[in-house]
Order: structure tokens, then sequence, then C-alpha cells
């Protein structure tokens, strides 16, 4: 149900009371689920586990009941990753977390109807980013997206376009070496792999290229290079999906957005893409 201090609990109650949601089982805290649909106007779920040890512990719970086989997938509404980092130092965010859980090798992806993103660093400071980047990631990303593209979205021969880190993609090394030095030859070894895979494309030229559908997916090499135009284009249904699990799990695309929250005011439809797309991810 997310952090209750945020709009979790409202959205994930309202998403469940229209006609369009799947079965889902919550995670959380009754209590909080009940002042919520009561804020709402709606039904509480009818599928409650009480659930203590806070936001993270609402998805630790879950998490164990999916790997029990008593749900296909995982659909987590938004946490303060500050809080939680209080009680679990080292937390940055659901994906890590979750990769850490299952020993799986992940990537984050948002999708929308119009355009997909996967991002080849997640939770960083941007001057960090130049020094993890590397050929082998960049290389894993783009494999990645093309295998869960074919498997779980139904894409027979997934297009990945990736893009350059600098402005203009360097611009033949004007404004950084990074392109010709670590992202092209990660390209070449990606398409070696067998993936369709170009690249490296200017990020501020490629975006409306891809949103017109030149690719399948664009993997970017950096947070809010990737988000600011999945957010800006589809943001009602844009949904993150965290490839490379061995199972389902999604979200909305927003946070906990406590400014609103509990004023009966937050909009639960990208929650309920949420909960749809974990929905059909489980089914395919």
């Amino acid at each position: 149900m997310g952090d209750p201090a945020g709009i979790g609990p409202e959205v994930v109650v309202a998403a469940l009371a229209t006609a369009r949601a799947p079965a889902a089982v919550v995670y959380g805290e009754r209590a909080v689920l009940e002042r919520a649909a009561a804020l709402r106007g709606v039904a509480l779920p009818s599928r409650i586990v009480e659930t203590a040890g806070g936001a993270l512990g609402f998805v630790n719970a879950a998490v164990a009941a999916v790997q029990r086989g008593e749900a296909r997938s995982l659909c987590t509404a938004p946490l303060s990753k500050k809080r939680v980092a209080l009680g679990s130092p080292g937390f940055v965010g659901h994906t890590e977390h979750l990769a850490a859980m299952t020993s799986a090798r992940v990537a984050m992806m948002l999708a929308g109807p119009r355009l997909r993103v996967v991002l080849a660093t997640n939770h960083l400071a941007l001057r960090e980013v130049p020094l993890r980047l590397n050929r082998e990631q960049i290389a894993f990303v783009a494999g990645l997206a093309a295998r869960e593209l074919k498997a779980r979205f139904g894409i027979a021969a997934p297009r990945i376009a990736v893009l350059g880190l600098n402005p203009h993609a360097g611009d033949g090394g004007i404004f950084g070496d990074e392109e010709e030095r670590i992202i092209a030859p990660a390209i070449a070894d990606a398409r070696a792999a067998g993936v369709d895979a170009t690249g490296p494309h200017p990020a501020d030229g490629y975006f409306p290229q891809a949103a017109r559908g030149a690719c399948d997916a664009v993997v970017a090499l950096y947070h809010d290079q990737g988000l600011i135009p999945a957010k800006l284009i589809d943001f009602r249904e844009t949904v993150n999906v965290t490839l490379g699990l061995p199972w389902p799990r999604t979200s909305p695309d927003h946070g906990t957005a406590e400014d609103i929250a509990w004023k009966g005011v937050a909009d639960p439809e990208p929650m309920l893409q949420a909960l749809l797309l974990a929905a059909r991810l489980a089914a395919q």
C-alpha cells in the first residue's frame, strides 16, 4: 500500500474500487486503508493482509507471498526513500531492494503507450554517472530490454535504441569521449549477441522519433535523461517496470506526493495502470 504518509493508501483503494481493476491482495495496515477508503468514498479492498514493519515491511511481505506462489506479480505503491533509509541505511529504492532480495540483475523501465525507456543507471548523483557507466552494463541493459520485451510484452523482434551521454552524443568528441570509448563498443557487443541495437543517438533529437515508433525501447544512460520525457509524454499511463526479476513488478511513475496526501484529490489512474500492467505481464 506504500507509505502511510503519502498518497499510496488512497490511490490503492480508489484504483481497486474501479470496475477495471484486477484481483489483488493488499499488504499494509488495515486501519490506514479503512481511513483511505472512507476519504475516497469507496469500498475497502476485500483482501487485506495486516502487515508490520512500515512501508518496507509491506514490500517484503508481498515479495514473500509472490515467492511462495500466492500471487503472480507485485505492484508497489510509492514509499519515501528518505524515511525508509532512516531505518534501513543504504536503501535507495524499490528496484535495488528487489534486486538484492532476489539476487537478480535488473533494470528499470518506464513503459507508456508511446514510449518505453530503460535505464542503464538508476538512482545516482549526476556526478557519479560517468564514473559508473561501462561497456558491459550498457550491453547488458540493451540485451535485457530486448529479452523482456520479447518474453513479456509479446514483441517478436524488439528494436533497442541507445542514447549518448553528452550533448549531441558527443558531436565527434567535442563534448566528451564516452560515446566513442564506451557506448558505441557496448552497442557493438549487444549487436554481436543478437540484439537489434542502434546508436548512440543524441537524446534531445531522438526522443521525438522514439515517441513516433522508431524503436521499441530507448536505453537512457541516467535517471532524468530517460524519466523526464517518459513522464512528460504519458504521465497518467506510464508504468515503472522492473526488468530481470523472476516475476513481474510494476509501480506508478510518481512518488509519495505528500503535499496532496490525505486530501482526497490524488489521481488513482497511474496506480490502476500499474495494477493492470502487472496482471497483463503475469498472464503473458
